[in-house]
């Protein structure tokens, strides 16, 4: 039966996840694709905007749309590329980093109250095949 396969239940675990990762944005005033943004700035501190392109897998105006947002709450500065003026870099700013970390921390709470039940072993092991799955995934994508 199709309830037993096991892409009917990571799409379910999935959107069990999703709204709870959604509901602790929205106190934070942010969209997942928000938060999505300055997630890499904060692991990277900057990146072209081609980059972001790249890594987000978006339309150029997609990106200046979330961009736009980001910059007007203070939380990502735009600035050409002082070694090639034609290219424009995103910084996290301090604000950013600081929302960053609030953030984190109420997502690993989540996750806490979403996985308590699996020992650090299982969740390592569940990270793993969910890694394998993304990137066979991409793989096929790729092809």
């Amino acid at each position: 039966m199709i309830i037993d396969r096991i892409s009917f239940a990571l799409a379910h675990s999935g959107k069990v996840v999703e709204t709870a990762i959604r509901q602790v944005l929205a106190e934070q005033g942010l969209k997942l694709s928000h938060a999505h943004v300055l997630g890499l700035l904060a692991d990277r501190e900057r990146l072209s905007q081609q980059a972001l392109i790249e890594e987000l897998r978006v339309d150029p105006s997609v990106l200046v749309t979330l961009l736009n947002v980001l910059e007007g709450d203070g939380l990502v500065a735009r600035r050409r590329d002082p070694s090639d003026r034609r290219r424009h870099v995103v910084e996290i700013s301090e604000r950013g980093t600081a929302l960053v970390v609030q953030v984190d921390r109420a997502v690993q709470a989540a996750e806490v109250e979403l996985f308590g039940g699996l020992d650090e072993q299982e969740l390592a092991t569940l990270r793993r095949l969910l890694d394998r799955v993304k990137g066979a995934r991409t793989d096929a994508c790729a092809d």
